[in-house]
């Protein structure tokens, strides 16, 4: 599904990671591993088309990112962060908000299964809170029912459950490994802290070596 090849990248004159090679099957939740300042943000941005290359090449299903319409692209390779942004307004609102976007036109916002999903989170009474409100593990969990109701081919996920309490975070390891197996063409990456939550959610570790 995601392949990376000969990837490099600098910060500073300092090689954080050069040769570096990635492929991802459908159905793997691939955990980056590597020490605090080896890049393993940056290759998730990078993953997401969110930095520019500095060599190598990625590719979706044997197309390369580069040839990719990048609204399409990071549609279907979405990246989450630590500490996500939201636009304003209601919980509710800033899920329906990405429907209104031209490259999900003609989909209706999937309220449902929405629903469905807070409640696997514990949060059943969460649509009309405001965002202005939310905790930062409450953030957390809004990015990633937005993720989940959008339906990436492969979740990029940087430190996602970081703000969560134990029993959450449980949670929502749960509910991203219902969604990774819920059809055939869906893939994560997750970078953790945690080796526990490693070991609970990933099929195999990538190791990043600082340069």
């Amino acid at each position: 599904m995601l392949s990376a090849s000969d990837l490099r990248r600098t910060v500073a004159d300092r090689v954080l990671w050069e040769g570096l090679n990635l492929n991802v099957a459908a159905g793997e939740r691939v955990a980056v591993t590597g020490p605090s300042g080896s890049g393993k943000s940056l290759l998730l941005r990078a993953l997401a088309g969110l930095d520019p290359l500095e060599g190598g090449e990625v590719t979706l299903h044997g197309r390369s990112q580069s040839r990719w319409p990048m609204p399409h692209y990071r549609s279907q390779v979405m990246y989450l962060p630590q500490r996500p942004a939201f636009g304003g307004g209601s919980v509710l609102e800033e899920l329906r908000r990405p429907f209104g976007l031209k490259i999900h036109s003609g989909r209706p916002f999937p309220l449902d299964e929405a629903q469905r999903w807070l409640v696997a989170l514990n949060r059943p009474n969460f649509l009309n809170l405001s965002v202005t409100t939310l905790s930062g593990g409450e953030g957390q969990l809004l990015a990633l029912v937005r993720a989940l109701v959008l339906g990436p081919s492969v979740l990029l996920l940087d430190e996602a459950t970081a703000s969560l309490d134990p029993d959450a975070t449980r949670a929502a390891e749960a509910a991203l490994n219902e969604w990774s197996g819920a059809v055939p063409d869906r893939a994560l990456v997750w970078v953790s802290h945690d080796p526990a939550q490693r070991a609970r959610v990933a099929t195999r570790e990538l190791p990043v070596v600082s340069g």
